[in-house]
């Protein structure tokens, strides 16, 4: 499990340069059912709106020790100083000091480990100007940053290639605007399996392992679709990575990321993508965000786009017992797609949250779908994020 840093009662998107800016802070799990039960120091920063270097943010400031007992307590943040009339702003809240994005590289036995702390938040720029009392509307979204480094494999010897990735959520409680902490986890496997950082030596299917390095990340063309992408951080993670690791054998017109969702998705998924791609080399591994409803045929761009499938890739699709069966229909679909002796390998991130949810296994199996556990991240504590690979062994 996870921890989020969160506004309960986000900033208004404009105030007078002379006030205070009012919030509420919150940190909770994913599903935010869930409060922190420690007691944690959040600091705050400011970075001007029209940098996208944390470099320039200002020296970050104690704001609060956060409690359960004061989570609906309102906490005012002193505005930047030397604000001027028409500058815009943003607010940054961190449990470290200087530690403003979420490091997706988890580190098993060391001090620092993917959750060990709260994550991060930033808000959206909020503008410091006297015609503020004319609008006082609250923010309606947030933003994350996530960072890994992943090898260079053209520079001798290998150096690393330092990335960071651009998530913005909507502040709303809608499911597909969120993180959630599967995909957060299933991105930071994903970013050790692309650096073989003993990944192999820690999971006991060394062998899977390897052979999903060989299917995601080896040189060459790769056709792979996630279902059910949310804010696309997967799909993100995935183009980045191999963006780097197959930089010189990607041609304009070889494979594709397709990242799917339904069309209230699309907007923010869209979004997510267009805010990220300077990291994409080539059109190859940039996601494409496309809409792939699971109780509807499969639609046309399947059978022009994707064709023989070498992955597919999902991350917290099992919240809704009820859709299965529209998904394994899904996933037949696409895996009948790919001749029988090039089929596809499938990835799933999972938490738990209802054990009526591992019906999925047996369901997938009924269709010649099996699945094996090969990594975890466990987070703060709770249910970990799971790592499972589904192999076909005959679809019906």
């Amino acid at each position: 499990m996870f921890y989020y840093i969160s506004f309960l009662r986000p900033p208004p998107l404009q105030v007078l340069p002379s006030s205070q800016v009012t919030i509420i802070p919150q940190i909770a799990n994913d599903l935010r059912t869930e409060s922190f039960e420690d007691s944690q120091v959040i600091f705050y920063s400011w970075l001007p709106a029209a940098n996208n270097t944390f470099l320039d943010a200002t020296k970050p400031v104690e704001l609060t020790t956060w409690r359960q007992a004061n989570a609906y307590k309102e906490i005012n943040v002193p505005s930047p100083s030397r604000i001027r009339d028409g500058q815009s702003w943003r607010l940054i809240l961190s449990p470290v000091p200087q530690r403003y994005s979420i490091n997706l590289e988890d580190a098993y036995g060391a001090e620092s480990y993917l959750g060990k702390t709260p994550f991060p938040v930033i808000s959206m720029p909020i503008k410091f100007t006297r015609d503020a009392n004319q609008n006082r509307v609250k923010q309606e979204k947030i933003e994350r940053y996530y960072s890994f480094t992943v090898p260079n494999v053209q520079s001798f010897p290998t150096s690393r290639v330092d990335l960071e990735l651009r998530i913005t959520e909507q502040t709303s409680f809608d499911l597909d605007k969120k993180s959630w902490d599967s995909g957060i986890g299933l991105s930071s496997w994903l970013v050790a399996l692309a650096g073989n950082v003993d990944i192999i030596i820690r999971d006991p299917s060394s062998s899977v392992a390897s052979q999903l390095r060989k299917v995601l990340f080896s040189p060459g063309p790769r056709k792979i679709i996630e279902l059910g992408a949310g804010t696309g951080i997967v799909s993100l993670t995935l183009g980045a990575l191999r963006s780097v690791l197959s930089m010189s054998e990607i041609k304009e017109d070889d494979g594709c990321i397709v990242t799917t969702d339904l069309p209230s998705a699309m907007p923010l998924l869209e979004h997510n993508v267009s805010m990220n791609s300077h990291m994409f080399a080539r059109a190859a591994v940039r996601p494409i965000p496309e809409i792939l409803d699971w109780d509807a045929e499969l639609p046309l761009y399947a059978q022009t786009l994707l064709g023989q499938l070498d992955a597919i890739i999902m991350a917290d699709v099992t919240y809704n017992t009820a859709s299965f069966g529209a998904l394994i229909r899904t996933l037949c679909s696409l895996i009948k797609l790919s001749p029988v002796d090039k089929l596809p390998i499938i990835l799933l991130g999972y938490k738990e949250r209802d054990v009526a949810e591992r019906s999925l296994w047996s369901m997938a199996a009924d269709v010649g779908i099996h699945f094996e556990r090969v990594g975890a991240r466990q987070g703060a504590g709770g249910a970990p994020v799971e790592i499972w690979m589904g192999q076909i062994q005959g679809i019906q």
